[in-house]
């Protein structure tokens, strides 16, 4: 017999990088379910207008998910005003796309900070609090470019790969514990978002809404996957690549045109987002100059 689905409404979610994209999304979704949610971003003025769109369930608060004390400071605000933080959404993320060989160090750091080793501090702090209370559930938003790797974001999908690495091993640390708390992987295709502007097309896929994403995430919590592929067809693909020859696999995404989703960017398009991502991170200054596309069609 199937398992009931859980039941989220009455719990509390705290989302990083929640005032925009996908981040919004899940939280309006969450709201929906019932569910109380705090915003979380470094850009504390949108996640103020975030929360003021969706109501008196939710709360913004800023939050830089690469320094322990803010992060920790976000998870005790969003229980003292909400109650214990039952879901913690690991969301915030930075694509500077370019070519690995003209990438600027500034930039590859920040994407390993934010990408990287803010879910790898949100982990450690949501289960501080959650193995105590033996309940509660990790997401952590990583991309189809964490299990193929994409020409043109070479270090973003390292920082995927890495995410996906960690939940797994979270997970089996968490198993081996006798804990009850819950930790899955998000896997979504370029989604419409300003992160995912201006990037170039598969043939036979198309560009996801925040909402699917954020649907996803919702199933997940309420059934316990662990890997979730959005959309799900995505993981037949996976599969199918992985059995054939690497000669024909890589010549089906050739022929797809796959290797050119974050190579093919048009970095006019994307050059106010670009912008806006080097200067997340308060932390370090931009980068002076970011890197343009080229290359050999």
């Amino acid at each position: 017999m199937a398992k009931q689905p859980k039941i989220l409404a009455g719990q509390t979610a705290a989302i990083t990088g929640a005032a925009r994209g996908i981040g919004k999304a899940t939280a309006q979704a969450l709201v929906r379910g019932g569910m109380k949610v705090a915003i979380g971003d470094v850009d504390l003025a949108a996640a103020k207008q975030t929360a003021q769109e969706l109501g008196p369930s939710t709360i913004a608060l800023e939050l830089d998910v690469t320094d322990r004390a803010s992060f920790s400071a976000f998870l005790d605000e969003s229980q003292a005003q909400l109650g214990p933080v039952d879901v913690l959404v690991n969301n915030a993320g930075i694509m500077p796309v370019g070519r690995f060989i003209d990438e600027d160090d500034l930039t590859a750091r920040r994407m390993i900070d934010i990408n990287l080793h803010g879910v790898i501090l949100g982990c450690k702090l949501a289960m501080e609090r959650m193995v105590p209370r033996d309940r509660g559930h990790i997401v952590n938003i990583s991309s189809q470019a964490g299990k193929f790797g994409a020409p043109g974001g070479a270090t973003y999908s390292a920082t995927k790969h890495a995410v996906v690495g960690l939940t797994e091993a979270v997970r089996g640390e968490l198993r081996l514990m006798g804990a009850h708390v819950d930790i899955s992987y998000v896997m979504p295709f370029v989604v419409n978002t300003e992160l995912g502007s201006g990037l170039g097309q598969a043939r036979g896929m198309k560009a996801l809404q925040p909402s699917d994403v954020a649907d996803a995430i919702v199933e997940a919590l309420q059934t316990g996957r662990v890997e979730v592929w959005v959309p799900k067809s995505a993981k037949r693909t996976h599969l199918l690549g992985s059995l054939l020859p690497r000669a024909l696999s890589e010549g089906m995404a050739r022929a797809m045109k796959a290797d050119r989703v974050l190579a093919g960017a048009d970095a006019n398009v994307r050059r106010d987002y670009e912008l806006r991502a080097a200067r997340s991170e308060p932390a370090l200054a931009p980068a002076p100059e970011k890197p343009q596309i080229t290359g050999g069609k």
